[in-house]
């Protein structure tokens, strides 16, 4: 039996990974792994409350394993929790980490530099396909999200809280990458195959951060 650690933001990328893993990769019973800030308890970047992750979990009846991070949170510091992490999954039986990244080299090769030190193999699924392909997939299995942050200097603001789906793609302007791949906007996954039930949410407050970042407030109903 396969068994795998998934990097999990809640977003469509690593929701897809896990998806191809799961249907593709023979993998069983994979442990989510999310990194939050321990002082605001939202996820990383994506600026998402912890209790929905937290129910993405229950609905797909998955283990999620949270990793606390300090604000601010220096590289050292990162990597120190990381392999913490990564030596309780090792004890797990587990020795591989999926992550839903496309094609950014530079992010692939730290991530693989991390789980090199605990003596991880990293597990790309999604490298190297299209992103406009992939985008389409990700609709069409019948996954739906929500953009819940977006950078304002990538992308126009009137994204957010918008629906991600084939309406969306259409409108987004040609230089942003249809699955966010550089960080232009993220998202979060509330329903699709592989959830029991939705998530169940409402759109709340907006608030731009660092004069660019913009995120809206979801809140769990």
């Amino acid at each position: 039996m396969r068994r795998v650690a998934v990097g999990w933001s809640g977003g469509k990328d690593s929701t897809l990974a896990l998806y191809t893993a799961l249907r593709e990769l023979g993998v069983s019973s994979p442990v989510l792994v999310s990194t939050y800030s321990e002082e605001f308890g939202r996820v990383s970047m994506h600026g998402v409350r912890l209790e929905l992750l937290e129910r993405q979990a229950e609905s797909l009846g998955l283990e999620l394993v949270k990793v606390p991070l300090p604000n601010p949170c220096s590289d050292e510091d990162y990597q120190k929790r990381m392999l913490e992490t990564l030596q309780g999954l090792k004890e797990m039986g587990i020795g591989e980490m999926v992550f839903g990244d496309i094609f950014l080299e530079d992010v692939r090769r730290y991530r693989e530099r991390n789980l090199e030190q605990a003596g991880f193999r990293g597990v790309f699924p999604l490298w190297g396909v299209d992103t406009k392909a992939l985008a389409q997939r990700f609709t069409e299995l019948g996954f739906k999200a929500v953009i819940c942050c977006v950078d304002t200097a990538q992308a126009p603001q009137e994204l957010i809280g918008m629906e991600y789906g084939p309406g969306l793609l259409e409108r987004l302007p040609r230089n942003v990458d249809p699955c966010g791949e550089r960080g232009e906007f993220h998202t979060f996954v509330y329903d699709g195959p592989l959830f029991k039930k939705p998530v169940r949410f409402t759109r709340g407050e907006t608030v731009l951060r660092d004069n660019r970042f913009l995120y809206i407030d979801l809140v769990p109903v």
